[in-house]
């Protein structure tokens, strides 16, 4: 209520900003009784967006916590992560983010925790699941996710505030099991065919490329890999029970 007065003040006073500018702080004075939501409107007030060069150091930090995991850099990993950098910037701009990389890597403390923060107050939901994807695809390049990866990423997943089945739904496309498909889709293998197909529209719609706003292109590379994910678990449902 009080929303609704302070715009229609503020639009007498200053016209459309004092409409708009009222309606911001009549909604912040109506939230004053649920905590949740008055935290909710200043977050989105004072969301920034991330530089690109804040955003690679940051990614490569993750990166190397999560190639330390298991106590020891692994060379297949390394090469993972430069080959990735190198097919999506080139050369000359890859060798210069390895270069920075190579000093993260052997700094002895990274805080995941403050790196999340930073990034979850920057960064958009879509853009959070896609660096979960592209943790796991390094643990993997070596052949196999070790249960420490596997612990480490799921601790950097909690600190970007990506619930349980998101998290599951990612790891499924890299660790295989006899229900991988329904895992990726977030869903029972009991669920009917409606409810299958009610999935794949409400997982394609939360893992689109378009979803994932960043200027980072190995960001956006490796989202419309994710969504290939979805399609092919959805195509083997499909397959198996045929819909």
């Amino acid at each position: 209520m009080i929303r609704w007065i302070a715009a229609i003040l503020g639009y007498f006073l200053f016209r459309l900003p004092g409409a708009i500018i009222g309606f911001l702080v009549g909604s912040v004075m109506d939230s004053m009784g649920s905590g949740n939501s008055a935290r909710t409107i200043f977050e989105d007030l004072s969301r920034q967006k991330v530089s690109p060069a804040d955003f690679e150091l940051n990614l490569l930090s993750l990166c190397s916590i999560v190639i330390k995991a298991d106590g020891q850099v692994n060379q297949k990993e390394l090469d993972y992560v430069r080959q990735y950098f190198l097919s999506t910037y080139g050369k000359e701009k890859a060798n210069a983010i390895f270069r920075t990389f190579n000093e993260v890597i052997k700094k002895r403390e990274i805080s995941a925790q403050r790196i999340c923060t930073f990034l979850n107050q920057r960064t958009r939901f879509e853009v959070r699941l896609q660096l979960i994807h592209f943790l796991f695809a390094i643990a993997q390049s070596d052949g196999s996710v070790s249960s420490l990866e596997i612990d480490k990423i799921s601790e950097i997943a909690r600190y970007l505030r990506i619930g349980r089945n998101d998290f599951e739904s990612i790891k499924a496309m890299f660790i295989k099991s006899v229900d991988t498909a329904y895992k990726i889709l977030e869903i029972e293998k009991s669920a009917s065919d409606d409810e299958v197909k009610k999935a794949y529209r409400r997982m394609a719609k939360k893992y689109h490329p378009d979803k994932v706003i960043t200027e980072n292109e190995a960001i956006k590379k490796g989202a419309e890999e994710k969504f290939k994910e979805v399609q092919k678990a959805y195509e083997q449902i499909q397959s198996e029970r045929g819909i």
